[in-house]
């Protein structure tokens, strides 16, 4: 019996399908990473924001596909972690705004759903890259668009959708050479494509446990040399934003988040009018978040006056969850500890939520906020020292394992009161969340973002960067910064390959300058020495170095040796960083 419209109940079970499917395979999809590295992240990413979309959808997700594609979208939207986080939640984004005004979907709808998804996905990309995602998203669209106008049964559509997506993936080594140099698919494509399985076993009365595994390559985990601490260089300590801050000039200084349940007491406005409830906070608020669903308000405000905000939330239904915190006592007990460039509490950390512009009448008066912001994301705690150090005010812990989340970032900016905020996210997978989370405040705060894709790049950057110059200038002289430095780094390599010619086994140390594998060796000192040996050239002048937790105190002295032979001229500079997987980082300046 053929199906021929898809209603809100069975698109919550194919979401909730496609989500197990991509979390029982998260770890095969982080051993595609093209770079035999342990720190493979795709399938934690995606995997952790298909958690966030389905976590949105548990808690508020009811009514037609329109509603519900609506509701997974924020969850994504707000979750969305790595560029492949970032680029499904727009997939979604884009299949929710086509979807919004429709109870139900026949296949031509759902295709039209699917190609709104792809279109959406693309421009949020600067450059979109072909043997992606992307690719296997677009092909996928494409044909649903075309089988559509030939058959009305969505089951069809959608096994044809995946057959054509597992073909698309098949195809991305062909269209992106340094896939078939390493043997693999495209990791976020595949990502995808598991997705899609879970859709399809919904609608073949299949179960996501019944389908088969796929078999993730050995990792060897080497024993752990004990970590010996390496002196740090000593480091000007310029004075965070909340530093410079004076306690009283807080001046909406009670923080809010709250649930309005519409249809929980006796509301006395029937209708809720969100624009006029935001205007409304906006008197005497700020920082103002609303979302509104059919029956749940989530609303976070700045407020000089709580009292009035619950007087006016009762006015639509009951409040429940109520949380609010005094921000002059925060920032007393912060300045107190020396702690001022501590993040606020998460107080809503497993609830993601969606950003509203707020009016121009809800800023906060420019003599209340410092002139500048700085948010960095760090591996580490040596790392993020020194972040904190350089003036960062939010040091955000992620990287290569751990990415943060739009709704992270989103926290992190409306944490610091300043009248620009500079975001320097320190890894390429991490640019797009940084910068969703910038369109999202758009017309709220100012904010740019730095597209340092190293942790060094970030450190250059932060040392750049002067409180009394103009954005512009600012902006300018920390992107020369990240254009100066050469990056290098050193782990260990997770399966046999061959990458650029070099025969790299399994267990053996791998050197990596920016993106290119350089060296080899199953020794830590002649890795590390060899790609050293590439980075150094004519005219360089500083070496810094950040050890690792696993970092060997006896091989870091026996380098630091070999640079002093070899290279008389630059300067060397150790910090101990204390990262995971890398057993150093290595700048290099001229």
């Amino acid at each position: 019996m053929s199906k021929r419209s898809l209603n809100g109940a069975d698109f919550n079970e194919m979401v909730l399908a496609g989500a197990a499917r991509l979390a029982q395979q998260a770890e095969h999809v982080n051993a595609l990473n093209v770079f035999p590295v342990p720190d493979g992240d795709t399938g934690t990413n995606m995997n952790l924001t298909m958690t966030a979309g389905v976590t949105e959808l548990k808690s508020n997700g009811t009514g037609g596909v329109g509603s519900l594609a609506s509701t997974l979208s924020k969850g994504l939207l707000m979750g969305a972690r790595g560029n492949s986080g970032v680029i499904l939640s727009q997939l979604f984004r884009g299949f929710s705004r086509y979807a919004a005004s429709y109870e139900e979907l026949n296949t031509v709808q759902f295709a039209a759903a699917l190609q709104s998804g792809v279109d959406t996905a693309y421009k949020a990309v600067v450059k979109p890259v072909e043997g992606t995602i992307l690719t296997v998203a677009k092909e996928a669209a494409k044909h649903a668009v075309y089988l559509a106008r030939r058959t009305n049964d969505i089951e069809e559509l959608m096994v044809s959708v995946l057959a054509k997506a597992k073909e698309a993936l098949a195809s991305t080594p062909d269209l992106l050479p340094v896939l078939k140099q390493v043997g693999v698919v495209d990791s976020g494509g595949q990502g995808l494509v598991y997705i899609y399985e879970g859709f399809v076993a919904v609608l073949t009365k299949r179960t996501v446990a019944s389908m088969p595994r796929s078999a993730v390559p050995h990792t060897i985990v080497e024993e752990k040399q004990p970590v010996v601490p390496v002196a740090i260089t000593k480091l000007d300590i310029p004075m965070s934003a909340q530093a410079k801050l004076d306690t009283q000039d807080i001046e909406f200084l009670y923080d809010m988040e709250f649930f309005i349940h519409r249809g929980l007491g006796s509301p006395l406005e029937k209708n809720f009018n969100e624009e006029a409830f935001r205007q409304a906070l906006a008197v005497n608020g700020d920082s103002i978040i609303v979302i509104a669903d059919d029956e749940i308000v989530k609303v976070h405000v700045h407020s000089k006056q709580p009292g009035e905000v619950l007087n006016l939330a009762l006015r639509y239904g009951e409040i429940t969850q109520i949380h609010i915190l005094n921000m002059r006592e925060q920032h007393r007990d912060l300045l107190t500890a020396g702690m001022d460039g501590a993040p606020m509490p998460e107080l809503f950390a497993d609830i993601p939520a969606q950003v509203a512009q707020v009016s121009e009448s809800a800023e906060l008066p420019a003599h209340e906020l410092a002139p500048y912001g700085l948010i960095a994301v760090s591996s580490g705690q040596g790392i993020a020292n020194i972040f904190e150090s350089l003036g960062v005010d939010v040091v955000l812990s992620g990287g290569q394992t751990m990415n943060p989340s739009t709704e992270d970032f989103v926290k992190a900016i409306h944490s610091i009161s300043a009248e620009h905020i500079f975001i320097l996210p320190n890894n390429s997978n991490i640019i797009l969340a940084a910068q969703q989370a910038r369109d999202l405040l758009e017309g709220e705060r100012q904010v740019t973002v730095i597209p340092s894709k190293s942790i060094p790049q970030g450190m250059a950057a932060a040392f750049a960067y002067q409180e009394d110059e103009s954005v512009q200038n600012n902006t300018e002289v920390m992107l020369e910064a990240v254009g100066r430095v050469k990056t290098g780094q050193v782990t260990t390599a997770v399966r046999d390959t061959v990458f650029d010619d070099l025969q790299i086994k399994e267990g053996h140390y791998i050197g990596i300058a920016d993106s290119k594998i350089v060296s080899t060796d199953a020794e830590l000192l002649t890795t590390s020495q060899a790609l050293l040996a590439s980075m150094l050239q004519g005219g360089d002048e500083i070496l810094t170095i950040l050890s690792g937790q696993d970092a060997q105190n006896n091989v870091t002295e026996s380098l630091i040796n070999w640079v002093s032979e070899n290279y008389a001229d630059v300067e060397v500079e150790v910090h101990e960083g204390g990262q995971p997987i890398y057993f150093y980082l290595f700048s290099v300046e001229s």
